[in-house]
């Protein structure tokens, strides 16, 4: 789980708005229920959302929004967001239904974050002209500008999520969630003792039951900066605690925490430790609720991570036997598995690169994912390696001028400003 936040022309209209209509600034959505209680179960799941509390005890807390009031349409738009798949789409698609009939902003809202949510690979940003303008109308809503610097942070726009954020905290109430969202832009300007001073206020502040990904992500970002690995997995394995405790792993496993563990331990040489996070991060996967299509493809990323430490064990041989089983898996995955064929060059150019067949790397480097700030990074030592000093200078300088904060960037942009040093 980063990036920033508001367009200039975002805040023109903010602005434009204000000058024309001081009323119209504090303009929110309408509620579509005549239901008191409705709204406050509302309320609450909203703020529990904004302490990252998450798990059964806020689904439930979902439900009795619905059962309030079964016809409020943001009740099922909140029931369907902290629901884990696959239940939640048949919620997702009620408010859509019950939307036809709510207020306009209600509606507007809810048409936005279908976009966002079906497009959760590279085009959930579809979805930002519609809350950009959303957010111009109702420039009193707080919920618009939080879930626009949430889409910015991913799409790589962190000024803009930045500005977002802080329009968030203007309306108020502050939250822990903006607050630590907020964190990313120290991180991305290198002030990285500023951003854990405020993660581990936010930290403090949460109640028991939370689980904080920004938080335990962000610090473990802090520290791979600083090349302090020891501290980067304690802040991980702190919320995998956290995500365990919380009930969290019950709508979807704790692989993810598991596999970051891994990447970290693989690229410091601590090659053991790594194929047993792998391997653990895995075992949570056969018996979660996931649908057996995402199971497949947790299987592909732990076989991706084994052929890789297999790399790094120089057994060369091995992983790319063992690589060919990944490729099989695209392949048999047809028209839908052509997707993962960036993570295919990935793997086939990391595999290379480590036996030393620089030419290769670079070839299967330059058809990976050419905006991850790690790839990058593998594709500038390949052509380090192959004497081509500019091509290396030339992807190490995209390392740097990389502005997504995440595992990837945390591991290469140190190496990669080294590099552009020397």
């Amino acid at each position: 789980m980063t990036k920033r936040i508001f367009c200039l022309g975002f805040a023109a209209a903010l602005a434009a708005g204000a000058a024309a209509d001081p009323a119209a600034t504090s303009r929110r959505f309408e509620w579509t229920t005549k239901s008191g209680e409705a709204r406050q179960r509302l309320l609450e799941v909203q703020q529990r959302v904004e302490s990252f509390q998450f798990g059964p005890d806020t689904v439930a807390v979902a439900r009795s929004i619905v059962a309030a009031d079964p016809e409020f349409a943001m009740g099922e738009y909140y029931l369907s967001a902290v629901m884990p798949p696959p239940d939640n789409q048949a919620h997702l698609d009620r408010a859509v239904a019950l939307s036809k009939k709510a207020s306009d902003g209600e509606r507007r809202f809810i048409d936005a974050m279908v976009v966002a949510r079906a497009n959760q690979g590279a085009n959930f940003k579809d979805a930002i002209p519609a809350l950009e303008k959303l957010a111009a109308d109702y420039p009193g809503e707080r919920l618009v500008p939080v879930i626009l610097g949430q889409i910015y942070q991913g799409a790589g726009e962190a000024e803009k999520a930045s500005a977002a954020f802080r329009r968030a905290d203007e309306i108020g109430p502050p939250s822990p969630r903006v607050r630590a969202f907020l964190a990313n832009d120290d991180l991305l300007h290198g002030d990285y003792e500023r951003a854990r001073l405020t993660l581990l206020e936010v930290e403090k502040s949460l109640p028991k039951g939370a689980a904080p990904f920004a938080v335990g992500y962000g610090l473990a970002y802090s520290y791979l900066y600083e090349g302090k690995v020891d501290a980067a997995l304690d802040a991980l394995r702190t919320y995998l605690a956290e995500y365990e405790a919380s009930g969290a792993a019950q709508g979807f496993p704790e692989v993810f925490i598991w596999n970051s563990i891994a990447r970290i331990e693989l690229e410091n040489g601590r090659l053991d430790e790594a194929m047993k996070a792998y391997q653990k991060g895995y075992e949570s996967v056969p018996g979660s609720s996931l649908p057996e299509d995402q199971k497949q493809v947790w299987l592909g990323r732990l076989q991706h991570g084994r052929c890789r430490v297999l790399a790094k064990m120089g057994k060369h041989e091995e992983a790319w036997a063992e690589a060919q089983l990944v490729k099989k898996m695209i392949d048999d995955g047809g028209e839908a598995g052509k997707q993962y064929l960036p993570a295919w060059h990935y793997l086939a150019g990391y595999l290379k690169l480590e036996a030393g067949d620089y030419p290769a790397a670079v070839a299967e480097l330059k058809q990976a994912n050419g905006q991850d700030p790690f790839h990058l990074l593998l594709l500038a030592r390949a052509y380090e390696r192959s004497g081509d000093r500019a091509e290396a200078r030339k992807a190490y300088q995209a390392v740097v001028e990389s502005n997504q904060n995440s595992i990837e960037r945390a591991l290469a942009y140190p190496e990669a400003k080294r590099k552009l040093a020397s």
